[in-house]
């Protein structure tokens, strides 16, 4: 199976020259331009690794990584960076890289530092267990219960559901849903999601007195546990 690698890197001519080096490599790569966008895919999970530049627009690389080990994620991180003070470096370990890169460097250096990072034991033993309020899924069973009672989920209901408890209490937008169920990275300009999402509320949220799935207007939908 590819490898998925993330490259967070504002300047262009860098981050297509990482991007070709690592897809020659065997990589599946994603890229982002700024701090934002970077988080975004970053959260939106599946990488196993990450590359990450230290001086970013929007949102800087040191804030990027503090909110990506706050959303609980364990991907390895390299940081790049053009300070080689060590108290920059320092900064960055601290902050939650887990190597760091000083430019210029050679790509075979970084490609061997990634594979390094990826050949570390991982914490990744993860909960079969997804719950949201009286909601529960238990992913290796393939079976979801509400308030003790199963419901019967279509395949595609079951893998919306899993996306939202991933990422609950978070604002899930359309493109977001398209892209991790769908796999559509364009908007196919139909209303697929907003059918899906009223199947499933109903499914979920028939005879129970709390609605699971709420919508956030002019931004999503949000799935909410408080």
């Amino acid at each position: 199976m590819s490898r998925r690698l993330l490259i967070v890197e504002d300047d262009t001519d860098t981050r297509e020259f990482l991007a070709k080096g690592f897809g020659e490599e065997g990589f599946t790569v994603e890229t982002a331009p700024d701090g934002r966008e970077g988080l975004y895919h970053a959260t939106d999970g599946g990488f196993d690794a990450i590359v990450l530049d230290r001086m970013l627009p929007g949102l800087d690389g040191l804030a990027l990584i503090k909110s990506i080990r706050a959303a609980g994620l364990k991907t390895p991180v390299l940081m790049l960076t053009a300070m080689s003070a060590v108290d920059e470096r320092v900064k960055g370990l601290r902050a939650g890289a887990d190597d760091y890169l000083v430019k210029p460097f050679s790509f075979q250096e970084l490609h061997a530092r990634i594979e390094a990072l990826l050949r570390r034991p991982q914490d990744t033993e993860e909960t079969s267990t997804l719950t949201c309020h009286d909601l529960e899924m238990d992913l290796l069973k393939h079976k979801v219960t509400r308030a003790g009672q199963e419901l019967t989920l279509t395949p595609r209901e079951f893998q919306i559901l899993e996306f939202f408890l991933r990422r609950k209490n978070r604002v899930i937008s359309r493109t977001m849903l398209l892209e991790g169920v769908w796999e559509y990275h364009f908007d196919p300009n139909t209303n697929i999601v907003d059918v899906h999402i009223s199947k499933l509320r109903r499914q979920i949220d028939e005879g129970n007195t709390k609605p699971l799935i709420e919508t956030v207007r002019g931004a999503g939908y949000m799935m909410s546990d408080a």
